[in-house]
């Protein structure tokens, strides 16, 4: 499902000397699977889910996505390959205020090939319960409900590859809990392979599969004190 090579990821220095963010040389996760990377704020984690996602541009190197690359495409076609096969959760949720529930996952829908399909949403937000809240404005929800349509949207496009960036770093522990047990219930239920990056240990002990960021990344490793 995900084969990454030779990735390299480099931004401007305040010098003007390129600093080198992100070097993997090999990194893979098959279909289905579910893997947890464990990364202190800063060690390059995020940059590589922006990465996989085609949301930043590599440097160089492959980023293979259920046979494309997307780290040869160009920005329009790697936006319509995220559309086509990823999900993505963001911890900090990236709700749009002025839209409803059901408009918030709607409106993810719209970008996919199969275009908006309501029906799917109000499923998926009767599976992650909140049936009762689809007319309601994300100010509206408490912070654990906000994750849950985080949830159904990065679900709602049936993707291949779902993308999970601290998804509970704004959770409670209780909250925490159940937002991980959704995430990895709604992906095996559809078959989707999990990639999840997280610096809290009650989080990543959930999972049998987890690798330090740090020593995959080998810029990051660079500069390890």
């Amino acid at each position: 499902m995900l084969e990454v090579e030779n990735l390299c990821k480099s931004y401007p220095g305040p010098d003007g000397a390129r600093v080198e963010v992100v070097r993997i040389g090999r990194f893979s996760l098959a279909a289905g699977a579910e893997r947890a990377l464990r990364g202190e704020s800063g060690c390059g984690k995020t940059t590589f889910l922006n990465l996989v996602a085609g949301i930043l541009a590599a440097d160089s190197g492959r980023i293979g996505i259920d046979g494309a690359d997307m780290a040869s495409l160009p920005e329009p076609a790697r936006d319509r390959l995220r559309a086509a096969k990823l999900g993505y959760i963001f911890q900090t949720f990236n709700l749009l205020q002025g839209y409803t529930v059901m408009e918030n996952v709607v409106l993810g829908m719209s970008f996919s090939p199969a275009g908006a399909d309501h029906r799917r949403a109000r499923e998926l937000l009767g599976r992650v319960g909140l049936g009762n809240r689809l007319d309601h404005f994300p100010r509206q929800l408490s912070t654990g409900q906000q994750q849950r349509v985080a949830v159904a949207r990065a679900l709602a496009n049936r993707p291949a590859l779902v993308l999970a960036d601290e998804p509970t770093g704004n959770l409670d522990r209780r909250n925490s809990r159940e937002a991980i047990a959704l995430i990895r219930e709604a992906c095996r239920e559809s078959g989707a392979s999990l990639l999840l990056v997280s610096h809290d240990e009650g989080v990543l002990a959930e999972f049998g599969s987890v690798e330090d960021f740090t020593t995959l990344n080998a810029a990051a490793a660079a500069h390890a004190p």
